[in-house]
């Protein structure tokens, strides 16, 4: 029964309700190279994401923030002097409906330098939709080994806000780490309520290129 109802709200996003997912979004490629920004509690911060150092995994930043996908979302991850992580959908639906396309491991081709972004993964073929960005130079990553893969190929970097990235509330340090799926299922209710601190990205989009 579960099941059954599962699919038929994989149904519903899928044709009713496209704003949400549409599973064409996960066959988008990117630009050879884009910009983006964040709107975050603490202020923006500017990314740039170049195609060749994980076509895959660039190719699904761009997709995400183009279908708006980082939308009121927290920043439930924040390890001082290591990484600030989000990526999880406030609606539990479209985490299950993303997370059926995983994206295909890959090599390390630019170095986890501080403020340098990379989707988290917890084995071969998990990279879904959970990012995160290297507050120091966390070069390890670049050949850590566990589950069948290694490293964590970096898509993009930042280029602008940094000091508002480092303001961050972390004093929950990893707590949170540990109850991904609590936020998951329950969403930014669960958050505001148990963890009332957390900071959260407001919105993020694509920046048109000058011309």
């Amino acid at each position: 029964m579960k099941n059954i109802i599962y699919l038929l709200a994989i149904c519903l996003l899928t044709s009713c309700a496209k704003k949400l997912f549409s599973d064409k979004w996960v066959r988008e490629t990117a630009p050879e190279s884009f910009k983006a920004r964040f709107e975050t509690t603490k202020g923006n911060f500017d990314i740039y994401a170049k195609r060749s150092w994980s076509p895959k995994g660039v190719d699904r930043l761009y997709t995400l923030i183009k279908h708006k996908y980082y939308t009121d979302m927290p920043i439930f991850r924040v390890v001082p002097n290591f990484v600030a992580q989000f990526g999880i959908h406030n609606d539990s639906i479209v985490n299950k409906a993303w997370n059926t396309f995983t994206i295909d491991d890959e090599p390390v081709v630019a170095k986890n330098d501080a403020m340098t972004i990379a989707f988290a993964r917890g084995g071969k073929q998990t990279r879904t939709t959970q990012i995160f960005i290297n507050l120091k130079e966390n070069h390890r990553l670049d050949t850590l080994t566990y589950s069948g893969v290694r490293g964590f190929p970096v898509v993009a970097k930042v280029i602008m806000g940094f000091e508002n990235i480092l303001q961050f509330y972390d004093k929950y340090g990893d707590k949170l780490g540990r109850r991904q799926d609590s936020i998951t299922q329950y969403g930014n209710d669960f958050i505001k309520r148990k963890y009332p601190e957390i900071d959260f990205i407001e919105k993020a989009y694509i920046l048109k290129s000058k011309k």
